[in-house]
């Protein structure tokens, strides 16, 4: 793979077609060649301009001197029992960034990251608790898509990794127009899922501009509660961002989703399943029920697991359908934030 810091030159992955026809006019190619190189970037996955042989060398050469394809492959990877591996990246702010692939039967997802920490601050996060560091480039997002041995077996891609997608949206509509574009990997929109806390404008600009599925953040239905542990509850509360999310069709091609994490005690009675089931009465959104991963710092425990059955069967009577997502990666810390935690503490020691 190309070092692009070694060689100073400009890395091609991440650009779209107009970049890559920028690029082209800029070394005397026609405007065609970018489709040419698209193809042999994103669909060929190739990993230098030697092997693009329907390009002229003279072509390659004028290339060569100022550009680069620019994949990099992880700094660090850990594997669980369960199959679950994570993976760590070149971040942004001198910080690292992880992604987490998911095999489950015949799907194998990877989750993404979009940005080095977070500004959210939500209280039982361990990217939040990193502080934010900066917005990683649409390089780096399809860069992680690319470079996990699992690339070419992937068959679904959710922006639930480090860092709120919203709060980067430029780079990461740029992101899901390369994945889904014909030119680029040529994917569904129904094979890829946006995870946010609920930033209304750049939620509505999502909504607007993309077919991807969506899921928001909720974890308490009481904006009291909610503030406690989410802040961003006081500039754009959850009823606002339900009421937005009213005006789309999510009957058709488009699923909405609902991330509960449940904690003992905390947000996992009758009291709470009963205030979500008439939150989200007249939406098709389902829920998806989160057993809490430990992190350092926050006293919270996970609910247990009849608890969490119990609160889903009234979610389900209420008609709101609920399942509990199954806990992977627990002996790898597949938390996010977590590796790269980890990996920070090892540089400060060393």
């Amino acid at each position: 793979m190309d070092n692009v810091a070694e060689h100073n030159r400009i890395p091609l992955i991440g650009m779209n077609l107009a970049g890559l026809r920028d690029v082209c006019a800029a070394v005397g190619l026609k405007p065609f060649a970018a489709r040419q190189l698209a193809a042999w970037i994103y669909e060929r996955r190739a990993l230098d301009f030697d092997v693009m042989t329907d390009l002229s060398k003279a072509a390659r050469e004028r290339l060569k001197a100022d550009y680069c394809v620019g994949r990099q492959e992880p700094k660090a990877e850990a594997r669980s029992a369960d199959g679950t591996a994570k993976y760590l990246f070149d971040g942004a702010g001198g910080r690292d960034v992880e992604s987490v692939m998911i095999p489950d039967a015949d799907r194998a997802t990877l989750c993404v990251s979009s940005q080095a920490g977070c500004r959210m601050n939500c209280s039982f996060c361990m990217t939040g608790r990193q502080g934010f560091h900066g917005n990683l480039t649409a390089r780096q997002i399809i860069n992680q898509v690319l470079s996990v041995p699992e690339s070419e077996a992937l068959t679904n891609i959710v922006f639930m990794g480090m860092g709120e997608p919203t709060d980067n949206l430029p780079e990461v509509l740029r992101a899901i127009e390369i994945l889904t574009e014909p030119w680029g990997l040529a994917w569904s929109p129904k094979r890829i899922t946006v995870s946010t806390i609920g930033n209304l404008k750049g939620l509505r600009e999502l909504l607007d501009t993309t077919r991807v599925h969506i899921a928001v953040s909720v974890h308490s239905p009481f904006p009291d509660q909610r503030a406690s542990l989410m802040p961003v509850e006081k500039v754009w509360p959850l009823r606002s961002v339900i009421d937005l999310l009213r005006g789309y069709d999510f009957a058709h091609q488009r699923r909405l989703s609902v991330e509960y994490i449940m904690w003992r005690g905390v947000n996992d009675d009758r009291r709470h399943a009963d205030a979500l089931a008439r939150l989200l009465r007249g939406t098709s959104a389902r829920v998806n029920l989160i057993r809490f991963h430990a992190i350092p710092g926050v006293s919270e425990q996970p609910s247990s697991k009849k608890v969490m059955e119990e609160f889903r069967d009234r979610l389900n009577e209420q008609g709101i359908t609920a399942t509990i997502r199954a806990s992977r990666g627990e002996d790898i810390e597949a938390a996010c934030g977590m590796l790269a935690g980890e990996a920070r503490k090892q540089n400060e020691n060393t």
